[in-house]
């Protein structure tokens, strides 16, 4: 299984990206300093690098390099990190990764030859390229970080936790930099080590989907799009992560993408999300959210317009029936209570039909319960932290409702913080968040709802206070 993934991932990998990566800035500057030769006879002359150094680099500078590194691969490795240990000038240090990154690009075996090394000497190969990840220089960093995937990738030994979690928070960090002309290599040293299933779950651990999914909801050009995306994709090749990554507002982010993209390689790797959010969950009800998710967010629509479009790539043809098949068999099997469930959980909240229904919380109220109140503790959560009028207004109504046909609705919303904060949204600047929080003070502030409605016209003939059968005739709690 593992293998066909790996194969299935490679075809889209390696040979597609190595081509944009061509014409990437990092490819280009590298293409600059390649031809701009070191003279490492000057450092020899003037005692900077050791004989034994100087006979090595001059080698694998040299037209044999690849015989040398064949017959000396203790030394090669022991030369190239003694080298990037002493050396401060940049223009060297560039071309010493060039150096290592070709002969790595050339075989990748050949990474085994510095983690050989370092093992046997009881050392870390991580600790002189990291390091270098806290130069100044542009070039230096994102090369060293090239590196540093290819070594942690391509070799028998994994990174060491403590070093894969801080170059993996390095990496979200840098993702995040404004203008960062690296974004692409960047992206790149993600897709590679997010093919290792246990890299997957320490990139998680950093918030790193919440950062791709934060980036993709902004303006990024398509090859960025193309990139982040692929890193949900290759993430959602792992069973757990696929179950748990729409919790992240995947679906939504990424049918928004595909409705406004032009690129079919990002239609592609978009569809091919989708389609492992269907099919790797091991839990049948998770495929079944996925798949009210995307109905939700007018994925079948769009579906619909590909299906007229004429691919030459097999991949998207054959995922564009998939997804229709199975979208289409769930709009089918749709219960108002899923469809309502998956909309809470989306956070993009609107006025569908199911909100307006007396029917619908008449038989469901009860049942926002489930799941130790999961769906109100959305909804209060949304009240907390959302900036949309629309879902602050859609959100009160429905706790409103909640509290009108749940007997002990009042006695939940309390304990769960909800009340204060629709009270506060009483002050809000929009006049139709304001109404809606009105009308849910209202429900939540009265003992009997059905009792007060017969008791209102008797109520104003009143005064206050007086008792009718026994009990006290309040609108107040």
């Amino acid at each position: 299984m593992a293998s066909n993934v790996d194969d299935l991932i490679s075809s889209h990998l390696d040979d597609k990206i190595d081509m944009i990566a061509a014409t990437s800035v990092l490819q280009q500057q590298a293409s600059d300093i390649r031809a701009q030769k070191i003279n490492w006879q000057s450092y020899h002359q003037s005692q900077m690098i050791s004989n034994e150094d100087f006979n090595c680099i001059t080698a694998l500078d040299g037209e044999k390099k690849a015989q040398y590194l064949k017959d000396n691969q203790y030394q090669s490795a022991k030369t190239f990190l003694n080298l990037l240990s002493h050396v401060s000038k940049d223009t060297t240090i560039q071309y010493l990764l060039v150096m290592i990154d070709d002969l790595l690009t050339e075989d990748r075996t050949r990474v085994d030859i510095f983690l050989d090394f370092a093992s046997k000497r009881k050392e870390t190969v991580w600790g002189p390229f990291l390091s270098l990840l806290n130069r100044s220089d542009g070039f230096i960093i994102h090369m060293a970080s090239r590196i540093i995937a290819k070594l942690a990738c391509w070799g028998q030994d994994q990174m060491p936790k403590s070093d894969l979690n801080f170059y993996l928070q390095w990496l979200k960090d840098q993702l995040t930099v404004s203008d960062n002309e690296y974004i692409q290599s960047v992206g790149r040293c993600l897709q590679m080590m997010l093919r290792v299933d246990e890299y997957r779950f320490a990139f998680v651990t950093v918030d790193g989907i919440s950062t791709l999914i934060s980036i993709l909801s902004s303006r990024v050009n398509f090859q960025v799009q193309y990139q982040l995306v692929f890193c949900l994709w290759v993430l959602t090749f792992n069973p757990l992560l696929a179950e748990k990554m729409n919790k992240f507002n995947v679906i939504p982010i990424l049918a928004d993408i595909l409705s406004d993209c032009a690129k079919e390689k990002v239609t592609r790797i978009i569809l091919a999300v989708f389609r492992n959010l269907i099919e790797k969950p091991e839990d049948a009800q998770v495929s079944k959210e996925h798949c009210i998710a995307m109905v939700q967010c007018k994925v079948l629509k769009q579906l619909s317009i590909l299906e007229q479009r004429r691919f030459d790539d097999e991949d998207i043809t054959s995922d564009v029936e998939f997804l229709t098949e199975r979208l289409q068999t769930s709009v089918q099997d749709l219960s108002s209570f899923d469809e309502y469930a998956t909309e809470i959980k989306s956070g993009r909240l609107e006025w569908s039909p199911v909100h307006k229904s007396a029917k619908f919380w008449r038989e469901n109220a009860q049942r926002l319960n489930e799941k130790n109140y999961e769906l109100l503790r959305i909804l209060i959560h949304l009240l907390d932290t959302s900036r949309d009028p629309l879902v602050l207004s859609v959100a009160s109504f429905d706790i409103g409702e909640y509290v009108r046909h749940y007997p002990r609705g009042k006695h939940v919303i309390e304990q769960l913080n909800g009340k204060q904060l629709v009270m506060q949204l009483l002050g809000h600047d929009d006049p139709n968040v304001r109404y809606e929080a009105l009308l849910a003070v209202q429900k939540l502030m009265v003992h009997n709802w059905e009792y007060l409605g017969k008791q209102l016209e008797k109520d104003s003939e009143k005064a206050p206070g007086e008792k009718e059968g026994g009990k006290v005739i309040s609108g107040k709690a």
